[in-house]
Formats: C-alpha cells, sequence, structure tokens
C-alpha cells in the first residue's frame, strides 16, 4: 500500500482504540485483547488492498477482529455457546384484575453520583461479557462501535433478521442485569 509508514501509522491512531475496545469484551482477558488487536492492525493494514469498498472499511475490520478473536479462543477452553431464552429475560410480572402488569426497577432514583456511574459501568461491562459469544459481538457492534444492522450482519456474516433476533436477545439479558442490581442497590444490598 503507497504511504507505507505514515499510512499505517495513521490507521492505527483511528482504529487501535475501538478495536482494542471491542476485543476486551469479546475475548474477556486484556493480554488476549491486546495481542489480537495488534495481529489484527497487521493483518488488516497487510489485506488492505483486498478490501472491495472503501466505504465499507469499518465492519470490514471488526470482521477481521471478531475473526482473530475466534481464532484465539479455538486455541483455549472456553463454556460453550448456549442459546438464551427470552423467557428468562423478561421482568417480572403480577396478575392484576385479568391483566399483566410488568414490575421495572425505577432507574432514575440513583443518586448522580460519580462512584455509583462507575460502578453500574462495571456492571454492564461485567453483563456484556457474560454473554455469550454470539450475542456478546452482537450487542458490541451495534450498541458500543455503532454499526448499523447491515454492517454487523456483514461482519458477523448472518443475516440482517439474526442481527435483530440477537440484538434483542442481547439487551434483554443485559437489561436483566441491570434491573436485578439496580433493584439491590435501591434496596440498600450490594450484591452481584
Amino acid at each position: 500500500m503507497a504511504g507505507g509508514q505514515g499510512a499505517f501509522d495513521r490507521f492505527v491512531e483511528v482504529f487501535h482504540s475501538k478495536i482494542f475496545q471491542y476485543l476486551l469484551l469479546m475475548c474477556g482477558q486484556r493480554e488476549d485483547a491486546e495481542e489480537v488487536a495488534q495481529d489484527t492492525l497487521f493483518k488488516v493494514f497487510e489485506n488492505i488492498d483486498q478490501l472491495r469498498d472503501p466505504e465499507r472499511v469499518r465492519p470490514w475490520v471488526f470482521r477481521i477482529a471478531r475473526n482473530a478473536c475466534y481464532m484465539r479462543r479455538r486455541k483455549s477452553v472456553f463454556a460453550p455457546t448456549q442459546e438464551l431464552s427470552l423467557d428468562d429475560l423478561l421482568p417480572h410480572s403480577e396478575q392484576e384484575g385479568g391483566h399483566r402488569k410488568l414490575e421495572i426497577a425505577d432507574w432514575s432514583a440513583l443518586p448522580d453520583d460519580q462512584v455509583l456511574r462507575a460502578e453500574l459501568r462495571d456492571v454492564i461491562h461485567q453483563a456484556i461479557q457474560e454473554l455469550p459469544e454470539i450475542y456478546r459481538a452482537v450487542i458490541l457492534l451495534r450498541d458500543v462501535e455503532e454499526l448499523n444492522t447491515d454492517e454487523a450482519a456483514q461482519v458477523l456474516d448472518v443475516t440482517p433478521e439474526s442481527v435483530k433476533t440477537r440484538l434483542h436477545r442481547a439487551r434483554l439479558a443485559v437489561r436483566q442485569k441491570l434491573d436485578k442490581y439496580l433493584r439491590n442497590v435501591q434496596g440498600g444490598v450490594k450484591e452481584r
């Protein structure tokens, strides 16, 4: 690729932190994420001439990162992929006069305190890391990296409908963890 070192430096500057954050949540270990991010950047730069549509560089880069993470994970022992049940992710409900009443924690009651926000951010990151791989990948691409549905589908090599379904289930699972956390904080019990 023309431009050599200067082009590589600009590329790394633009993509390194995004790729690292994505891989940290995908791989689960800082050391793995650092190594896979570095490998990803080199693979992308070495194969940039294979990119057919330069406007789709972001999904292409994240697809390479995802594949590199999968390759790394195949060399280790991990929990098997599991399907999330929608029934397990719905908020609690009560029957009231023949109508279902959903019980959802009141999130507005939290004090606007930096410590709680940092703790909440940690709970969100933990909830995302605990998701099965297929859901973690889609929520990271759509909600963290802000790729659109078609771009995420391209990265994950699935249909846009699969992206929408997986994203819905992933969001419900994260919401369930947040709901549990917020109920415990409001009730004075700090438990994870």
